[in-house]
């Protein structure tokens, strides 16, 4: 017998007498069931694109400058030796030259956009058909007017608690039953806002990302289908729903273009307005397809926009503490700046009924409510720098460039802190603020919901807050009582480094009882009334497995809410067809 036949004996021998062991263990099955395990799919499959990104083409190599000209001939004589130098010099004249234009133009390319910009520039990719589909899904919502609504401050208030409860009781049957409809990686990063159309024909949502790209879904568009099967063999619930297209809105597409907040003209929805961390809000005509510059400043950060229900006015808040009114048919030059905080201001919002009421959230610490009225008494200060136009310049002159850089910006004036302080410690001006509400940690949000009376807050003590302000305290020219929250949720809100801040989104639809959503870290997303009743959880792990940190709801239909995440992947809350 052949060496090789004891081995396979011996080897038979072993593998009996292990199994004869795991049998008495009673481990038999361990090694198939552990094999099951391993093949298990992943129950929560992430949306798979339906296209891929080219690869980008190979770059040339270098060539040394001796390799390209060749060998020298020994005989060369003076002649041809001095015009072979002359042409040598003359190249490397061109090269440096064209180094130096290759090298202004990456520059330039890092530098924000102020110029007006089409749809062929702002689409990532060039296709005419993607543009010719987008151009079509704008002319579906041009064709009627969508004005912002609103209701009376008294909608919704009932003296009866039974009816109260039958409106919560009515909005739990509808949010209810809402299930994921369709999923798509609308954004290439981070979603950092969202805004829901009030076109209630489509479900168009404009998505606002951490490199200034502006993802626009049209979440129930049908979805082409490859023309072979065998091209994508990935299953019809994981594909992706809808059409999307991305815009790249702010430049450069960096983090420094983060886009902090999306807004649609409340006239008639016709316009959406961004603004970014690259200092600037550009506004997109639906109709034109034009991008162009409203607003921008050399080194501070925009943190969010809001404008009245008639939409001539926009408030602008910031980093460095300011408050920026820009009536839009004066210009930005035109725009008046407050400094109302010595901290961040990271959201503003007007109240939709008395558009003279602003509530602002700052790093501070409180939640303020701003009669701007009193305001407007202060005159500011210039704070212009550079002439509006630039003078003849060269391309080569640093001087004058800057000062044409310069000239892009807006020049608004400003009121300092010490003139506010001053204007509120007069007996005229105490109802200058008209509210100073106390939270354990900085604010992140706070906002007026479409009657004008509630505000909801989200802290980093991670605590909800909603106040419920009577009309009565409007009318009176003195602060508002000092007052607790009729309402406080706990809800965890360490979103940490990774993860956009949760703050809670009012539903913009005044016909209907009025509640908000709001991200949950648990992967679920959580809908509440303007009393603090819980409405609704929706999740579902088979198919979301992030944070829904972003939220938002149809202006005009109950059963939509959309949410996005840190990947740039969006989810369509509806009901099941």
């Amino acid at each position: 017998m052949s060496d090789s036949d004891d081995y396979e004996q011996e080897r038979q021998a072993t593998i009996a007498r292990n199994r004869e062991l795991l049998i008495q263990l009673g481990l038999a099955d361990a090694a198939s069931a552990i094999k099951s395990v391993k093949q298990a799919p992943n129950s929560a499959k992430p949306v798979q694109p339906r296209v891929k990104k080219p690869k980008e083409p190979a770059r040339p190599t270098r060539q040394s400058t001796r390799l390209r000209r060749g060998p020298v001939d020994p005989n060369e004589s003076p002649q041809a030796k001095r015009k072979r130098e002359r042409e040598e010099e003359e190249r490397r004249r061109k090269e440096e030259e064209e180094r130096l234009e290759a090298a202004e133009r990456e520059r330039e390319a890092k530098r924000p956009r102020h110029n007006e910009l089409d749809l062929e520039t702002l689409v990532e990719d060039d296709h005419s058909k993607e543009l010719s589909n987008l151009r079509s899904t704008f002319q579906a919502v041009l064709k009627t007017p969508r004005p912002k609504g609103t209701s009376g401050d008294d909608a919704f208030v009932f003296d009866d608690d039974k009816k109260e409860e039958g409106e919560v009781t009515e909005l739990k049957k509808k949010l209810g039953k809402l299930k994921i409809i369709a999923r798509a990686k609308v954004t290439h990063d981070r979603i950092y806002c969202a805004a829901y159309h009030p076109e209630p024909t489509k479900d168009l949502v404009f998505f606002g990302d951490k490199h200034g790209q502006l993802g626009i879904w049209d979440a129930r568009a049908p979805v082409d289908e490859p023309e072979d099967d065998d091209e994508d063999p990935t299953p019809p619930e994981d594909r992706e729903g809808g059409k999307y297209w991305r815009l790249q809105m702010h430049w450069p597409a960096t983090s420094k273009s983060s886009i902090s907040c999306v807004k649609f003209d409340p006239i008639d929805a016709f316009s959406v307005y961004t603004s970014a961390y690259d200092c600037t809000i550009r506004t997109l005509s639906l109709a034109s397809g034009i991008s162009s510059e409203l607003y921008a400043t050399e080194d501070t950060l925009i943190t969010c926009v809001d404008l009245p229900p008639y939409g001539h006015e926009m408030w602008i808040s910031d980093a460095a503490g300011g408050m920026t009114h820009m009536d839009l048919r004066a210009g930005r030059n035109h725009a008046k700046r407050y400094i109302l905080s010595e901290q961040k201001i990271g959201s503003v919002s007007v109240n939709p009924v008395r558009p003279h009421f602003l509530v602002t959230a700052s790093n501070t610490r409180d939640l303020k409510v701003w009669d701007t009225r009193m305001l407007e008494t202060l005159s500011g200060r210039s704070l212009r720098s550079a002439p509006n136009s630039p003078g003849p310049s060269t391309p080569r002159s640093p001087s004058k460039r800057k000062t044409r850089e310069a000239s892009v910006f807006s020049h608004p004036s400003e009121v300092d802190a010490e003139a506010i302080d001053k204007l509120m410690a007069t007996k005229r001006g105490q109802s200058t603020v008209r509210a100073r509400w106390a939270h354990g940690k900085s604010v992140s949000s706070a906002y007026w919901d479409p009657r004008g009376r509630s505000i909801v807050s989200t802290s980093y003590d991670d605590t909800i807050r909603l106040w419920d302000v009577k009309p009565s305290l409007f009318d009176k020219d003195a602060p508002f009582p000092s007052s607790r929250p009729f309402s406080q949720i706990k809800h965890n809100c360490q979103t940490g480094k990774w993860l956009t801040i949760l703050k809670a989104q009012w539903t913009p639809n005044p016909d209907v009882y009025p509640h908000f959503t709001i991200g949950n870290m648990d992967h679920s997303l959580d809908i509440y009334s303007c009393k603090g009743d819980h409405i609704a959880k929706l999740a579902d792990r088979s198919k979301i497995t992030a944070v829904q940190a972003v939220t938002c709801s149809h202006p005009s239909i109950v059963e939509r809410v959309a949410s996005g995440n840190a990947s740039g992947r969006c989810v369509l809350w509806a009901p099941e067809v």
